[in-house]
């Protein structure tokens, strides 16, 4: 009787670990999935990140509060090197410790961590310790993980996230950090292709406008505002041949005269840019292509019935070589220039190549018929 209930209860434990071993399998796989799915958002809200009309400081900040909420990670902070010195992109650390977050490339451990491109942790043992980078700070953080960051191999700064608890860390899945941080380093390549294009918008000498790469930067903002917008290119056409049989002040007149004109006639909301050369573009936000069409005609309809020519006070400005070399003042004085204007228009979607759209404008008026004056949707 006794061996019976010795084989039965023998059964039941074996039962139970057999049981529990299953269990724990299918809570560590439901763990693995559930953390593949926060993955997932987390990749979808980096992306939707990269998307919005913000600013490359703003979609910084947004991803690193996307981290912070998803990973319940008490402190994050990402630091870029501009290429001069370390700049905080964002952090949820209080502001008086920025200084020796921004300094940690030169502490010796994550120095190390730079050159070999890998992960540093460090923790301490008890409350009363303190980090080896932090110099007047004790309670804030007690364990902490650096990530040197590489683009395309070369180095761009780190991203740091760190505790309030001793050895809180220990257990961490470092995989799904390096997710993270692959995460936040094609973040960062983007946004610094969008950095380098607001760096480089100047204003036109003769126009005042905005250059073409505005229009990648706070122009997309704007624009993508709206679900459908329409764009429009234009071309002044005649413009070499002013330049030729009149002077080249003449067609600098001509284009500043239409520049001003137009900037006179066109909404705050929408955007115009001179191009490249004699092609502008009006951006005409939240507007459907054929919205625009009888503002469009009637522009052209005026532009085409100036009649622009140099006064007495701007041939005298004129250089006196300029002038021996081309007629006398008089002469200048009597050139009038009439332009003819060439449209084409499209519609674009928020969400697409902005730029694909701008090219098929472009080559669209590069290929046209060199008198044809129209305007022409695409």
């Amino acid at each position: 009787m006794m061996i019976a209930i010795v084989i039965i209860l023998f059964i039941i434990v074996i039962s139970l670990i057999i049981f529990n071993v299953r269990l724990h399998k299918k809570i560590q796989k439901y763990n693995n999935m559930n953390q593949k799915i926060t993955n997932l958002y987390v990749v979808q809200d980096f992306i939707n990140a990269i998307g919005e009309t913000s600013t490359v400081e703003d979609k910084i900040k947004k991803i690193n509060e996307i981290l912070i909420e998803r990973y319940e990670i008490k402190y994050s902070t990402i630091v870029v090197f501009d290429g001069a010195e370390y700049q905080i992109k964002a952090s949820n650390v209080d502001p008086k410790h920025w200084d020796s977050l921004k300094k940690l490339h030169e502490v010796d451990m994550f120095k190390d961590s730079i050159e070999t491109a890998t992960p540093k942790y460090v923790t301490v043992n008890n409350e009363n310790e303190r980090l080896p980078y932090q110099q007047m700070e004790f309670g804030r953080a007690k364990s902490a993980i650096f990530f040197p960051l590489y683009i395309d191999n070369v180095y761009i700064g780190y991203w740091i996230i760190e505790s309030g608890t001793p050895h809180d860390f220990d257990n961490v899945d470092t995989t799904v950090l390096e997710v993270i941080k692959e995460n936040i380093v094609s973040v960062l390549k983007t946004v610094v292709h969008q950095k380098t294009l607001e760096s480089i918008v100047r204003k036109d000498l003769f126009t005042g406008l905005n250059s073409e790469e505005y229009l990648y930067g706070k122009g997309k903002e704007t624009i993508d505002q709206y679900t459908v917008s329409t764009i429009c290119m234009f071309k002044i056409i005649n413009i070499q041949q002013i330049n030729k049989d009149c002077s080249r002040e003449l067609g600098n007149k001509v284009i500043t005269e239409i520049s001003n004109f137009i900037k006179g006639n066109l909404s705050e909301d929408y955007i115009f840019v001179r191009y490249m050369g004699p092609k502008f573009v009006i951006a005409f936000s939240g507007v459907e292509a054929n919205s625009v069409a009888d503002f469009l005609n009637d522009l052209k309809d005026k532009i085409e019935s100036m009649k622009i020519q140099l006064s007495l006070e701007e041939i005298e400005t004129i250089d006196m070589e300029v002038k021996s070399r081309k007629r006398l003042s008089k002469e200048l004085a009597r050139d009038v220039a009439v332009p003819r204007l060439n449209f084409v228009i499209s519609s674009y979607y928020k969400g697409t190549g902005l730029e694909e759209v701008l090219k098929k404008l472009e080559e669209y008026l590069d290929n046209a018929n060199p008198n044809e004056s129209d305007i022409t949707n695409i």
